[in-house]
């Protein structure tokens, strides 16, 4: 059976999942939904998804499921919980989208195939909203090669660049290193366009002006207008960043690798929580330098 022809489930359907599954059902997938909030599915279902009662039906009806999840406690949950994947008829495969850290990546992997007979693919995402509305995210994919090759018709249907980087727990890892270089960047631009505005230069213009220089960067070409502007759009919640950043610190524990400037980009966010922000988009981290 080829993967065009697989049942597959989709759970997890927020501002990254959503898309990731619209993107399946467009390129006329059979997907199975389920979502802690059940009016998320409304569009999907207009779309041609099946709505499932919980995870244990989408497992029912899915032999390919795929997890875009806030954390490894939801991930947990959705996979082990009474009426979680593994509660009665497994799917063959788990592909996790989600961020949650190495260790976790690894127990669920090693518990899945030990206990259950499912095979995990660890594959954390980059590439934010418009990545997923577009297609061209980026997996790091962590588990066996021969599965992730077996699976890359359907990966290539929300992203551009799939890379198989090892064992599950290395998508983990990879994602963790990437999230220190989007972090601390986001941290510095936002002193960056306070700094051009106190200045007397308009801070929205300087991502076009540094377009052709070595202060460049994607961070800055996707998000250095919307947070000059204060522009309110959700991309991505700070709180969300602060679990990110979080886990780059306990990787650094668990590594014995000093990371410097993560600590202080995390106090910076925490801060930044602390005075209401954690429900605004992660450009909205500016409104610190704002006070």
């Amino acid at each position: 059976m080829s993967t065009m022809d697989a049942q597959i489930g989709f759970i997890g359907l927020g501002l990254m999942g959503h898309p990731m599954c619209l993107r399946l059902i467009q390129a006329g997938y059979r997907v199975s939904i389920w979502n802690r909030t059940k009016h998320k599915t409304a569009s999907l279902i207009d779309a041609g998804a099946s709505a499932a009662s919980s995870p244990t039906q989408v497992a029912e009806n899915s032999r390919i499921v795929f997890l875009c999840l806030t954390d490894s406690a939801a991930v947990s949950e959705v996979i082990f919980g009474e009426e979680g994947l593994v509660s009665k008829r497994p799917p063959k495969t788990i592909v996790d989208f989600s961020t949650i850290g190495f260790k976790a990546a690894q127990d669920f992997g090693t518990t899945l195939s030990n206990k259950h007979q499912v095979v995990y693919v660890d594959a954390p995402v980059t590439g934010g909203v418009v990545g997923a509305e577009n297609g061209t995210l980026t997996v790091f994919a962590g588990g066996e090669t021969s599965t992730i090759n077996h699976i890359m018709p359907i990966l290539e249907r929300v992203a551009s660049n799939v890379v198989d980087v090892g064992s599950y727990g290395a998508g983990q890892v990879t994602k963790i290193c990437n999230q220190v270089m989007v972090m601390t960047t986001m941290v510095a631009m936002a002193e960056m366009l306070k700094l051009a505005e106190h200045g007397g230069v308009t801070s929205k213009n300087l991502p076009k002006i540094f377009a052709g220089g070595f202060a460049n960067s994607r961070i800055l070409e996707v998000f250095g207008e919307q947070m000059a502007s204060r522009d309110t759009t959700l991309t991505g919640k700070l709180k969300v960043a602060q679990k990110d950043l979080e886990l780059i610190l306990s990787l650094g524990r668990e590594t014995k690798t000093s990371l410097p400037m993560s600590g202080t980009a995390t106090q910076m966010i925490r801060l930044a929580i602390d005075k209401g922000l954690g429900e605004n988009d992660i450009t909205q981290f500016i409104r610190l330098y704002d006070d």
